[in-house]
């Protein structure tokens, strides 16, 4: 191969640094993607030159490349995940990190600074938001030729540059400078992409500064272990092996830090395993100091599961098989609510993530997953072992801090413990119809949205599922609360459709047809 396998300190965040990457050179990697945060190379710490040095040494000793990643989740804001962005109001706090990321780098010599766009804010366009992307592009490009660090654009699901023909769009506007170059997730390929991960690697080709590897479904913004999504492992590393790519290529699992060095050594080896023979060489000796593939890496975070072998966590099939783990889980939160915060964000891991009624519904956008289901359970034991106040303020916690599939587990939940928080559930509710995900609206207009969600947001939720083709079999309680005015917003809708020259859905038709 031409490029270097690396791993991800953003999947070690329970590791000291120190530890992350010696356990990254035990397991063969000879590289790393080093996201700067609190606890890994705070980039505001008062002694940061002495810091720097001191990982740039350990680097060296330890064979590793790197490269810097700009994605902590709280670095910026306490209380904001990844606030605020280059779209943000204050833009100019991300602006002053990416500078100081791009002087670590420097130090570090790291290939590049990776970084993405942002969610476009309420109440602001999304011209106004390409416009403050372009200018605080430009101002991080400026600091970057001082120190003459490449830096890359990361396209990232739900956020204004989601995909890769938007990152090479803004690259041209702003004249093509050589030192903005591409980050790929090759797992977004899946998810977002109208072609696969190879396809966009050769469309990158040599803008490609840096490559993310992890595994993803079609529509689905969860990093998943290899042979978990849909992504073809052989045929992208052929490809990048293909464009003759040079630089790091590091596994981005972020979720997946209480079993970091157990899930690493599984990645390496699917790594192997998808490379052409003999074309994937690992360090057959390590750096004295380095912990070894076989050293003990700790217990699992599971708590009373982890007893449990992977074979029993994963033997149920389907929602209406009893699992051990599960139920395992769903006791420990009764005794104890705070561990809904480990358990809820395993669940897929363990119970799986197929769709509830695959043949009709292969991606549980109508039905939902039987992680979904695995959730509700588990938010089921959190209600009847707290009070309303308690559960209203930790429904909301898992839905800020929680991932796409987490956020979906939240919504859905809501039909059966939402009576319960009423006012928490509604805001929640809101909060997903504003996004652009389909399984994120589907799940959002539940039972509960049937029940308490005010008229005009409900029918605008209607509508937003014709707008993205959500089927509205996914609506719960249409029926009930088809009225006139929404009609009237469909029918206007199918007469643009019309006039652009579109089709119209069948669900919109039937809609229209229906009595009142």
């Amino acid at each position: 191969m031409t490029f270097r396998l690396g791993y991800g300190t953003n999947g070690f965040a329970n590791h000291r640094l120190d530890d992350a990457l010696a356990v990254i050179a035990g397991l063969g990697y000879t590289g790393v993607a080093l996201t700067l945060d609190h606890h890994h190379l705070d980039p505001f710490a008062p002694d940061l030159p002495r810091q720097v040095e001191k990982v740039a040494a350990r680097l060296d000793r330890l064979g590793l490349g790197v490269v810097v990643e700009t994605g902590a989740r709280f670095l910026l804001d306490p209380r904001r995940k990844h606030h605020p962005t280059l779209v943000s109001d204050a833009q100019e706090v991300r602006v002053d990190f990416l500078l100081r990321a791009v002087g670590i780098a420097a130090d570090l010599g790291a290939d590049c600074v990776s970084f993405w766009s942002g969610i476009v804010p309420a109440g602001v366009d999304d011209d106004e938001a390409w416009r403050r992307m372009r200018s605080g592009v430009t101002e991080v490009l400026d600091g970057a030729a001082r120190r003459g660090v490449p830096i890359a654009l990361e396209p990232e699901p739900g956020m204004l540059v989601e995909r890769l023909d938007q990152a090479l769009r803004l690259r041209a506007e702003l004249g093509s400078p050589a030192l903005l170059g591409i980050t790929l997730d090759v797992g977004h390929c899946v998810a977002v992409e109208p072609e696969d991960a190879a396809a966009c690697v050769r469309r990158a080709g040599d803008l490609l500064l840096n490559v993310q590897l992890d595994d993803m479904l079609p529509g689905v913004h969860e990093h998943l272990e290899f042979g978990e999504g849909e992504l073809d492992l052989a045929a992208t590393l052929a490809a990048l092996d293909e464009i003759g790519y040079t630089g790091l290529a590091g596994v981005e699992l972020p979720r997946h830090s209480h079993a970091a060095p157990d899930v690493a050594s599984r990645a390496m080896s699917a790594l192997r395993e998808a490379s052409p023979k003999g074309a994937l060489h690992v360090a057959s000796h390590l750096p004295v100091g380095v912990l070894r593939e076989d050293s003990p890496n700790g217990t699992s975070p599971l708590h009373g599961a982890s007893h449990l072998p992977v074979s029993a966590l994963r033997e149920a099939s389907g929602p209406e098989a009893e699992h051990p783990w599960l139920a395992e889980a769903e006791r420990a939160v009764r005794a104890d609510p705070q561990t809904i915060r480990t358990f809820f964000p395993a669940v897929g891991r363990v119970v799986g993530r197929q769709a509830v009624r695959g043949e009709s519904d292969p991606l549980g956008v109508v039905h939902g997953t039987v992680d979904d289901v695995g959730r509700t359970r588990l938010l089921a034991a959190l209600a009847a072992a707290t009070g309303p106040e308690e559960l209203a303020a930790e429904l909301t916690s898992l839905y800020r801090f929680g991932d796409d599939a987490e956020r979906r587990g939240v919504l859905r939940a809501l039909a059966s413990v939402g009576h319960q928080a009423v006012t928490a559930g509604v805001e929640l509710v809101k909060d997903a119809l504003r996004t652009n995900d389909t399984r994120l609206v589907a799940a959002a207009l539940g039972p509960f949205a049937a029940d308490h969600l005010d008229a005009h947001t409900w029918r605008h939720g209607v509508l937003k599922c014709l707008f993205l083709e959500i089927p509205l079999a996914a609506v719960a309680g249409l029926d009930r609360r088809a009225d006139e005015e929404l009609r009237r917003m469909v029918g206007a809708f199918a007469a643009e459709r019309r006039a652009a020259g579109r089709a119209v859905p069948d669900d919109a038709l039937e809609l229209l047809r229906s009595e009142t």
